[in-house]
């Protein structure tokens, strides 16, 4: 199942909604301008449920994301939904928008845009980091109110906290993308949503995990995620060589992944292959 399915999945499971498409384009056409609470409110209410007020829904996340283009298949609905503090899947409440954009200090869609892209370049595509200009990403006092730096489009404290430690960053977008999988009652996450999340994140970065959902795949017996078993599958591919000769049968990996290795060696090949999660 790919990130695409899981949100259609979403938005088909929940009532209509009646977002006006307009206010959308015009924000997107305002420009770089400063930061302003009462437009970012007005923003939200651009893609707000009608029926469930104080709440952006999955039809009114897949219209934001369009309006950002922000591809429903990859990464940066992931990357969207950690900046802004989303605590459940293709959602936002207001309080977690304001929180978000607040943080940021964005209130147009061309500086949240940004905001994402600039952490798609920076964490999923391995780009060399923005430098910052003096004094850049700083907040300032102008009649007792904090305001970003001029200098930058939107606050990017964050960003280069960051490119200060680009893995422990990765970690903290991995960590939270289990907890926004994961049911509000439940432990686990199904091994679908797990793949879905796993071929978007830890594919580009580490190829490996290729093989590994190939072998889920091939397998068909593994139903759940829980929370170690996501940790140390990424542990596992930072770990590992492609040819998996610095594999230790001692080294204390869940059951999974010495089942993948085994499996993998009694294959006879070390070959990366791409798969497409359906």
């Amino acid at each position: 199942m790919s990130i695409f399915s899981l949100f259609c999945c979403l938005r088909n499971s929940h009532h209509e909604s009646h977002s006006n498409g307009t206010a959308g384009g015009s924000s997107k056409a305002a420009g770089a301008e400063p930061y302003s609470e009462a437009r970012a409110r007005q923003l939200f209410k651009t893609y707000e449920d009608p029926d469930t007020p104080g709440e952006i829904g999955p039809e009114g996340f897949e219209k934001l994301c369009t309006d950002l283009d922000i591809s429903l298949e990859g990464a940066l609905p992931l990357v969207l939904a950690w900046q802004l503090n989303g605590s459940e899947m293709a959602k936002f409440k207001l309080d977690e928008w304001m929180k978000g954009t607040g943080e940021l200090r964005v209130s147009n869609l061309q500086a949240l845009s940004l905001a994402i892209r600039d952490l798609e370049d920076l964490l999923l595509l391995d780009k060399p980091p923005i430098q910052p200009s003096s004094g850049a990403g700083a907040l300032v006092k102008k009649k007792g109110i904090q305001q970003s730096d001029t200098t930058e489009p939107y606050n990017r404290r964050r960003y280069y906290q960051y490119a200060a430690d680009k893995e422990k960053a990765f970690s903290d977008l991995y960590a939270f993308c289990f907890n926004l999988a994961k049911p509000a009652t439940g432990r686990n996450i199904d091994m679908d949503t797990a793949s879905a999340f796993w071929s978007v994140l830890v594919v580009p970065k580490y190829p490996i995990m290729n093989d590994i959902l190939k072998f889920i795949a091939e397998k068909g017996t593994y139903k759940g995620v829980n929370k170690d078993l996501w940790n140390m599958t990424l542990e596992f591919c930072r770990a590992m060589q492609a040819d998996l000769s610095n594999y230790e049968a001692d080294g204390a990996w869940p059951t999974m992944l010495d089942d993948f290795v085994e499996w993998k060696k009694s294959s006879g090949t070390t070959e990366e292959q791409e798969i497409d999660i359906a």
